[in-house]
């Protein structure tokens, strides 16, 4: 009798540094980049935060996209499953590592300006659009009656009808 198996893993968390592409001797797009997701939990009263530190690898086209699309700080979903390889380093060591190796990515970080923002940019974004904002509520005098008029002068707009709403009493419960 056959068992199945399943291996998934599926992760949120902002990348720790810029993604690496590189291509193999056969000319498939490979790339590496790592990723932080955080947990915080509470014991014994206080309140406590970890964070875990996930290498991650794609292949192909998706590692192309990645190569594009990612920056250090932006915040990612991945999808894909744990992989562990062994080799034998320079040293004639033998080296182990486990890592998750996505077919699927979709990018959290907000776009703006065509380009997609880091979490520091972000910040400062923020910070700038809180002052521009600040600035365009400020009223220069005569501005209310100005905007009145333009108001008044423009033609409500047509309403679509919505046919009434029919008394239906049975007794299903939903």
């Amino acid at each position: 009798m056959a068992s199945r198996s399943w291996n998934r893993v599926e992760l949120i968390g902002n990348l720790t540094r810029d993604p690496e592409l590189r291509y193999t001797p056969n000319g498939a797009a490979v790339v590496t980049f790592g990723i932080a997701t955080n947990r915080t939990y509470v014991t014994e009263g206080e309140r406590k935060e970890e964070v875990d530190f996930h290498k991650l690898v794609a292949w192909n086209k998706l590692a192309e996209l990645c190569n594009q699309l990612l920056k250090k700080g932006n915040r990612v979903f991945v999808s894909g499953r744990l992989q562990t390889r062994s080799w034998e380093g320079q040293d004639g060591q033998q080296r182990q590592t486990t890592e998750i190796v996505i077919e699927d990515m979709i990018l959290l970080t907000p776009k703006t300006g065509g380009e997609w923002v880091g979490a520091e940019e972000r910040v400062k974004e923020s910070e700038e659009s809180k002052v521009e904002k600040k600035e365009e509520t400020e009223e220069l005098p005569g501005e209310k009656e100005e905007v009145k008029e333009a108001e008044e002068k423009t033609e409500p707009e047509a309403t679509e009808e919505k046919p009434p709403k029919e008394d239906v009493s049975d007794d299903l419960p939903f």
